[in-house]
């Protein structure tokens, strides 16, 4: 990376921690309308991630309403109004797991919206691409083997596995997210793919 791109991105992180801050300092300040603009940016967001985790987007609309409204009437005990985003992001994922020991869904890879499927997220979750990926009945079996083999993980590698290396969120925002290190989130996720590597095998290409 270079140093310009660097120095843009930290621009740009700023500007979005500033953001943060100024709605949630509006909106308890009286100026509800704040926390509409918080629901805009984080929304999309924030179903994704509860929606790989609970496998149904109504599911996962309704964990977002309520984590939304969790998060406003908890507004005032957020000590780092710049880090709503994570601060949300935890409280979905939460959540989540919450919803999910009660109803014990299958986590899928797909996205909410259908925009990527099993082919193109396989790369994230091994080095090599999955075996015979064109064939609809081979994609067919190969998802099911990785859905169960993401459930079979521990909790934490699953979570830091989806947060990072699916939905992309920074290290530091899953170690966050997920109240860890930053070492641990790369150790989580590192164990996670190894066991998956091991697992699908017959799926991947020598």
């Amino acid at each position: 990376m270079s140093e310009r791109v660097a120095t843009t991105s930290r621009t740009d992180d700023d500007a979005e921690r500033r953001f943060d801050a100024e709605a949630v300092a509006a909106t308890l300040a009286g100026r509800t309308a704040a926390f509409d603009d918080l629901i805009e940016k984080y929304q999309r967001r924030a179903v994704s991630v509860a929606y790989r985790l609970l496998s149904d987007i109504e599911d996962a609309k309704d964990v977002c309403q309520d984590a939304f409204l969790k998060a406003f009437r908890s507004l005032t005990s957020l000590q780092e109004p710049e880090r709503f985003g994570a601060w949300l992001m935890r409280i979905v994922t939460n959540l989540s797991l919450n919803f999910r020991r009660g109803r014990r869904p299958h986590l899928s890879l797909t996205t909410a919206d259908g925009e990527r499927g099993l082919e193109d997220r396989a790369a994230d979750l091994s080095p090599r691409a999955i075996h015979k990926a064109g064939d609809p009945v081979q994609a067919a079996e190969t998802q099911q083997a990785v859905t169960a083999a993401i459930e079979s993980l521990p909790e934490q590698q699953r979570l830091a596995l989806v947060l990072f290396a699916i939905e992309r969120l920074p290290q530091k925002e899953v170690a966050e997210i997920l109240g860890c290190s930053i070492e641990m989130v790369k150790w989580n996720v590192f164990q996670a793919r190894k066991k998956l590597k091991e697992q699908l095998s017959e799926h991947l290409e020598a």
